[in-house]
């Protein structure tokens, strides 16, 4: 049966700005997509067009980890995965588990933070491994390090978690479904949600479902244990 996803609608979204999002808005570590972010900015001067801060509570007991802002998506609305192809699986989890209501056209998350391996809007869609590396090093970790679940979606969110919780790759090895617990924290790993995986058959729509509610699940008996 086909399911309704949620979308964002084409109004603005309200980004509440935080201190760690003020500080990320600032921020010109990686010079080229600096560059890119200014030149968004030139055309779209009504969009975000700016580092994309994680978007959930701080105590949120679990951590959903995804690579960059999509153009149209993050980039316009401020929000990881609100508004692109890419997040409109992960909001139609979201949303059947109870960890996203939209009310008045403003979402909302319970019990969840979203948070990207790489913060700005790539060339492309795809940041190089020096920018992945500088933004888990700048802002990535301490996402990481208080959570005891965390999700990460897609190979360059699962190397940047691996690296900045300082894994081997034999410990945390990528495949789709995985789990690893290590250090006190449960670790899972699915394929990212992207149009490419779903639309190929790669990644079903039910099975990714089901593997939020683990992740939920999981989440929660860890803030409960």
């Amino acid at each position: 049966m086909q399911r309704s996803r949620p979308r964002s609608p084409e109004t603005s979204v309200v980004v509440q700005l935080d201190d760690t999002a003020c500080a990320m808005r600032g921020c010109i570590k990686c010079p080229r997509l600096a560059e890119f972010r200014a030149t968004q900015r030139e055309r779209e001067p009504l969009w975000h067009n700016a580092p994309v801060p994680p978007w959930g509570s701080r105590d949120s007991p679990l951590l959903i980890v995804g690579l960059a802002p999509g153009r149209k998506g993050a980039n316009r609305t401020g929000l990881p995965f609100w508004g692109d192809s890419s997040g409109d699986l992960l909001m139609q989890a979201l949303e059947t588990h109870g960890a996203l209501q939209v009310d008045a056209g403003q979402p909302r998350l319970r019990g969840v933070r979203l948070v990207n391996a790489v913060a700005c809007l790539p060339p492309g869609n795809r940041p190089n491994a020096v920018e992945v590396q500088t933004c888990r090093e700048t802002w990535l970790k301490q996402e990481l390090l208080p959570k005891r679940t965390i999700l990460s979606l897609g190979r360059v969110a699962h190397e940047s978690v691996r690296k900045g919780l300082a894994h081997s790759s034999s410990e945390m090895p990528f495949s789709h479904g995985a789990v690893a617990k290590l250090s006190g924290r449960t670790l899972l790993t699915s394929f990212h949600p992207s149009p490419l995986n779903t639309r190929t058959g790669r990644l079903g729509p039910d099975v990714f479902i089901a593997l939020i509610s683990d992740a939920i699940q999981m989440a929660d008996s860890s803030r409960s244990g």
